[in-house]
């Protein structure tokens, strides 16, 4: 997949940086790392600037983000209610569950969406349950604007630093994402427990 990423970066620049980043939002599967790191480099040996590849890269991910956003906003409380009472019970998920999801969201939703830009995997599909809650357009896409800029910036940045050796920054970025996906599996886990405890008590 890196070649052909590599590929398009190199024949396309700053559009195909754009539509890469918007891509890997909507599909996060596709590495992100690689993309912004490689952008990096590509400052050092062709006429791309880190200013440009950053603006890009913001302009991509808001757009994927806006997407995966208007998804979430047909998937909404009232929708999500029918679903839940009509299935639920294989899940001992109530209607109060949902609501009480949705108020969460509702008070915590704009820290989380910001901060969860610097989650790998999550930082794509937090735009989904932002749809769901109805979160202010306008707040949403200003968190994910400035959150990811800093993203894009900070590996964009790296890249540009370590020049030919850019994949060194994609393998550490590699081992931090298994770090935090193991946290986060801990923490769905405990989170489960809790849970389940609370309905049997």
């Amino acid at each position: 997949m890196e070649d052909w990423l590599t590929t398009i970066m190199n024949e396309f620049g700053y559009l195909g940086i754009l539509l890469l980043i918007a891509l890997e939002n909507i599909f996060p599967p596709i590495p992100s790392e690689v993309i912004l790191t490689f952008g990096g480099f590509m400052t050092t040996t062709t006429s791309l600037s880190i200013v440009g590849v950053v603006i890009a890269a913001t302009i991509g991910s808001v757009i994927g983000a806006l997407v995966l956003y208007l998804i979430g906003r047909q998937l909404d409380v009232a929708r999500l209610e029918k679903i839940v009472g009509r299935w639920g019970h294989l899940l001992r998920v109530k209607i109060e569950d949902v609501h009480k999801a949705d108020a969460w969201f509702d008070k915590y939703g704009a820290w989380t969406v910001f901060f969860c830009r610097f989650v790998p995997l999550i930082r794509s599909l937090i735009s989904v349950p932002a749809g769901m809650s109805n979160m202010n357009i306008g707040i949403f896409l200003l968190l994910t604007t400035v959150g990811t800029s800093i993203w894009n910036l900070v590996l964009v940045y790296l890249g540009a630093s370590v020049g030919a050796s850019w994949g060194e920054i994609v393998e550490y970025m590699d081992i931090y994402s298994k770090v935090i996906y193991a946290g986060l599996l801990i923490l769905l886990l405990l989170v489960l427990f809790i849970f389940i405890k609370r309905k049997r008590e």
